[in-house]
């Protein structure tokens, strides 16, 4: 064990934040720390690490254990360049290497026992520097750079800079390399695109200390952890497994809590009843009985009624008016700034009824498409056409439809001044304003609370065809979860902007991938793009070397039709192949149950059930060879 925290209280004035947290991390252990937004999560890191007091507990960290700390704000200052920043974290390092620098430069000027010497020194020194990869140390450097998203032109970038993100990639990649026995993590993926989240899960997979993550990237956590921790209501309670794993066996302790209570109420009902009614006999008798079930109902422990869930918010997303089934095509569309080309070229269509994500990695310009589709941006070449009877409605992840020196109720006020103050209220505390919290500016609001007035909004506005840019960008795992049932059960249409996986793979029925200045189309969820990721991106988006090499042939461009039809042909394909495989498997096993049939002695001396099994292998035999002659023949084609 290599952390332990044992009843963990802590309130700030009246209110109580953490009550009685108590668990454990195991030496190597990958463990989540989960729970909605304000349940105390960073509260509890920052107790563990020292930053804050308790009010009481006790938090143990083996001995001789080095823990290391990524809070979600950085706020690094200074002038070494990004590279200068990561390659500190090992001065000793630097200082072997100076070391080992010098004694070559004296080895030349050294004779005898002197130059003996000093090669013994050196000898001992290169073996001490070997062991602790320092030939290798700068490559691990630029490994972890490269892999946390920063290209090698920005590794000189100085640190005073650079953006927020940047800066707790930074910090990120310095905490990774220092490679303490136990990595704290608040929210680790913000700021990475999908290729960093995918590179961080694989290093911290492999890391040889323990880490402990808060994070509400639930396809992140399937991927790294084997252990949950989950703050409700104050308390924490351990379960082992993955996220996933986690959700299942949780929806079966809240189901069989509150059975038990529902059971238990019952009891005590017909109890009281029996009582009630033994006392209206009037007999001594009776009493006496009464009395003694009274004794045995008030010693029952009483199971507590399971916690409302109350800090939920509640949405729902109904248009107002049905579209067209064509809701969008969009044509050659090109957009570049001073020295960046984002995207040239690109056509695509959406139906009514689709829900289609929009992915790519930081930079690529998903979030300036989508300012061209709202014309909040103009496009360089290329159109697009709105179908018959389309009503956007646009999520933006910066807010800016929202009016900083307004409250949040008198930003629903003002876009819909039909509205009554009982039902701005009523909408306002169904994402989880009420009493004073309408009145607040939406200046001083948090990322989430501003993100939950911007959902209060779209909800309001009945669109037909929501536009969504990040939408679950600091919402807690449970708020996620209220917008992907509320998108799957919307009979309008929605184009989304997002890196979280898990929230794709929930909602979307297809993928459209900005990748290469182009874009490449997967008819199906986020685990259908990353099977066909490279063999998709190869045929549709070459790198740019590969792009050179092809200019001047540009017969051989698919165009975005021929690429939709050639992704549907595949997916029809997959789906024949896999529907050929089971009707195979059925056969088989019926046919070998056939033939121990046919060998039973009840069986084989009843001629007239021997003929009938016969004929029926014999069909079954030929299907047989039909379809082994259809999965050779798919096989083939895929």
């Amino acid at each position: 064990m290599i952390l332990s925290c044992q009843n963990i209280y802590k309130s700030f004035g009246e209110k109580d934040i953490l009550k009685d947290i108590s668990f454990h991390i195991e030496d190597r252990e990958k463990a989540a720390l989960i729970g909605n937004n304000g349940a105390g999560k960073t509260t509890l890191l920052r107790i563990i690490t020292g930053e804050m007091a308790m009010d009481k507990g006790n938090v143990a960290l083996q001995k001789d254990k080095k823990m290391g700390y990524l809070a979600q704000y950085q706020d690094l200052k200074g002038s070494r360049t990004i590279y200068q920043e990561l390659f500190a974290t090992r001065q000793d390092i630097l200082d072997m290497e100076q070391r080992l620098r010098a004694m070559e430069h004296d080895m030349k000027e050294k004779k005898g026992e002197e130059l003996s010497s000093l090669m013994e020194s050196y000898s001992r020194l290169s073996e001490r520097f070997e062991q602790e990869n320092g030939y290798a140390y700068r490559s691990e450097v630029t490994g972890v750079l490269k892999g946390l998203g920063f290209m090698e032109e920005d590794f000189e970038k100085p640190i005073n800079t650079l953006s927020g993100g940047q800066k707790t990639r930074v910090s990120l990649g310095t905490l990774l390399l220092t490679k303490p026995d136990l990595l704290l993590l608040d929210e680790p993926t913000n700021h990475l695109d999908m290729e960093s989240i995918r590179w961080l899960e694989g290093y911290l997979m492999n890391y040889p200390g323990a880490v402990f993550i808060v994070s509400h990237d639930r396809y992140f956590l399937d991927k790294v952890v084997t252990k949950v921790v989950e703050i409700e209501n104050g308390r924490s309670l351990c379960y082992e497994g993955n996220y996933s794993a986690f959700a299942l066996k949780k929806a079966l302790v809240r189901d069989a809590q509150y059975k038990a209570y529902i059971n238990q109420q019952r009891e005590i009902r017909h109890q009281e009843a029996v009582i009630e009614k033994l006392r209206s006999f009037n007999r001594e008798k009776s009493i006496r009985r009464a009395e003694s079930r009274e004794k045995l109902l008030n010693k029952m422990e009483r199971v507590d009624k399971p916690a409302e869930i109350t800090d939920r918010m509640r949405l729902s997303l109904e248009p107002r008016i049905q579209s067209g089934n064509d809701v969008l095509r969009v044509e050659h569309l090109g957009k570049a700034f001073p020295g960046q080309v984002l995207f040239r070229d690109i056509s695509f269509d959406i139906k009514r009824g689709e829900r289609v994500a929009l992915i790519g990695n930081n930079g690529t310009g998903k979030t300036t498409l989508l300012k061209i589709l709202n014309g909040l941006l103009p496009q360089d070449d290329g159109r697009f056409v709105l179908g018959a009877k389309v009503q956007i409605g646009y999520y933006d992840q910066e807010h800016h439809v929202l009016h900083p020196e307004k409250t949040p109720f008198q930003e629903i006020a003002d876009a819909y001044p039909t509205l009554t103050e009982t039902e701005i209220r009523n909408m306002l505390a169904a994402f989880l304003f009420t009493g004073d919290d309408v009145f607040n500016q939406i200046s001083s609001l948090s990322g989430g609370e501003r993100g939950r007035v911007s959902l209060a909004k779209l909800m309001l506005s009945e669109a037909n065809f929501l536009i969504l840019d990040e939408p679950t960008n600091h919402l807690d795992i449970s708020s996620k979860e209220i917008l992907e049932e509320a998108l799957n059960s919307y009979t309008g249409t929605v184009l989304y902007v997002s890196h979280d996986r898990y929230f794709i793979n929930q909602t979307a029925t297809r993928i459209l991938d900005l990748t290469n200045q182009t874009l490449v189309n997967y008819i199906g969820d986020y685990d259908y793009y990353l099977e066909k990721k490279d063999e998709m991106t190869k045929i549709y988006a070459p790198a740019a070397a590969a792009v050179k090499e092809t200019a001047k042939t540009s017969d051989n461009k698919v165009s975005w039709q021929k690429q939709k039809e050639e992704q549907a042909r595949l997916r029809k394909r997959e789906n024949d192949l896999k529907a050929v495989e089971k009707r195979i498997e059925e056969l088989e096993q019926k046919d070998a149950q056939l033939d121990q049939d046919l060998q039973n002695p009840d069986i084989f001396s009843d001629l007239k059930e021997v003929t009938r099994l016969s004929l029926e292998k014999s069909d079954i035999q030929e299907e047989l060879a039909s379809l082994y002659e259809k999965w050779e023949s798919l096989s083939e084609e895929m």
